[in-house]
């Protein structure tokens, strides 16, 4: 065995992630995928490891495989302008779903706060509210 080489399984390990994370990355296109030589195992390399762990912490930053995908393609003299672009729109994202979930949050006060207030054995206005049809989208016809 070649010093500094893994397996599939010493680079998950040392990655924190499943072999099959390792596979749906190679799938993707996002890791390598090493030859496997004649009678041998395919062996990865410490630049194999540090992909993986760009890839979950880009992860964990909220950015999706494709715009990991992207984020790995950028090199050069502009790589901190088109990193801080995808950053930004990153952000703009991360800034609507708190607005979309702050909105959720105060529609389930109303809720909770409607069903503590109906008489044991009344209908609860919260299934009332899920069973209600939705109405159809206004067309532009």
């Amino acid at each position: 065995m070649r010093p500094n080489t893994f397996t599939i399984s010493q680079l998950a390990a040392a990655a924190d992630v499943h072999v099959e994370t390792v596979r749906y990355y190679q799938r993707r296109r996002l890791l390598r995928q090493p030859e496997r030589p004649i009678g041998g195992v395919r062996r990865y390399d410490e630049n194999d490891v540090n992909r993986l762990q760009f890839i979950r912490r880009a992860q964990m930053m909220g950015f999706s495989l494709d715009e990991i995908a992207g984020l790995l393609q950028i090199t050069g003299e502009r790589s901190c302008e088109q990193t801080r672009q995808l950053t930004e729109r990153k952000l703009a994202d991360v800034r609507l779903r708190i607005r979309e979930l702050r909105q959720l949050e105060r529609d389930l006060e109303q809720k909770v706060a409607r069903c503590a207030q109906v008489p044991a054995g009344e209908y609860c206005p919260t299934l009332d509210f899920l069973e209600r049809p939705r109405k159809p989208a206004a067309t532009g016809s």
